[in-house]
């Protein structure tokens, strides 16, 4: 039986910017210069083929839930050190009267995101949903022995209005966990939109996703595998979108969010059995409306 691959990750040096600090300068995601070869200029028909992936991502991601089950994705305990006081209650050490806080999980999948929180903070109520009726069935079933805190449901965002299944400015916090990079930018703003009419005036959107310059990103369109400018489609017909700063902030704010902070950061990732290095961009932010 062959060795598995050796991978070594290494934190290599990256330029991070925090608006809070640095103020709105250009970010790094439009100073990247990845190597991209001819052929990514053999891309796909932008609109022929945006239609047909945007048409059928229910049954593109659907088929991946299927497929891959719980065992894709990690679960993101890292949310708990990152963002850990936006989850947190005033009294959460205190009565457990306080009332809880109210967590929008959009683009849940298999609960990644939502368990780890459950399990950090008591005291959390989460709503979450996702178009893939597999992903939501997974949830729900995993999720039994704290129905009382958990709501999933199937839900478009792009198209299904959220104020229907929770009460218009009742949640404290949205999560937006490598879910938004999966929607066509042409939709991307109607989710923001959807996002603001179930947000508290005083809430926040916590956002992580894909950065420009991502090593799957120049792998992708070194296949020629690009629908749009910064929007590539898998080979199992799965899409991903690659955000700069000044493009993540910019969406954001003309749909009626402020930046609080913004910030990309890189790791490299070594396989030394294939002798790949592999550098790995995500980008990380925070809006409030």
């Amino acid at each position: 039986m062959p060795l598995a691959p050796l991978l070594v990750h290494r934190h290599v040096g990256c330029r991070m910017r925090s608006l809070r600090r640095l103020g709105s300068g250009g970010g790094i995601g439009e100073n990247v210069r990845p190597h991209f070869s001819r052929s990514a200029s053999s891309h796909l028909n932008p609109n022929a083929k945006n239609q047909k992936y945007e048409r059928n991502a229910t049954k593109y991601w659907n088929d991946f839930y299927k497929r891959h089950q719980g065992k894709f994705f990690k679960d993101r305990h890292y949310l708990e050190k990152d963002w850990g006081r936006y989850f947190a209650s005033s009294g959460e050490s205190g009565p457990a009267s306080v009332d809880p806080k109210v967590v929008l999980e959009v683009g849940c999948g298999v609960g990644n995101t939502l368990f780890p929180l459950l399990a950090a903070f008591p005291n959390v109520f989460i709503h979450a949903c996702d178009f893939s009726p597999h992903a939501v069935a997974f949830v729900k079933e995993n999720g039994a022995s704290v129905s009382d805190r958990l709501n999933a449901f199937i839900c478009d965002v792009t198209k299904d209005d959220l104020s229907k299944i929770i009460m218009p400015s009742s949640v404290d916090v949205v999560t937006m966990i490598f879910m938004l990079s999966a929607v066509s930018p042409m939709n991307m703003p109607a989710v923001l939109q959807n996002v603001r009419t179930i947000l508290k005036p005083s809430g926040y959107v916590l956002f992580r996703d894909y950065a420009l310059g991502d090593f799957a990103q120049v792998k992708l369109a070194n296949k020629g595998q690009m629908i749009s400018k910064n929007f590539y489609v898998r080979g199992d017909g799965t899409c991903s979108f690659y955000f700069s700063e000044d493009t993540l902030s910019n969406l954001f704010e003309r749909n009626g969010f402020n930046t609080l902070d913004i910030s990309v950061y890189c790791r490299q990732i070594v396989n030394r059995s294939r002798d790949i290095v592999m550098d790995r961009r995500w980008i990380r932010a925070t809006f409030c409306t």
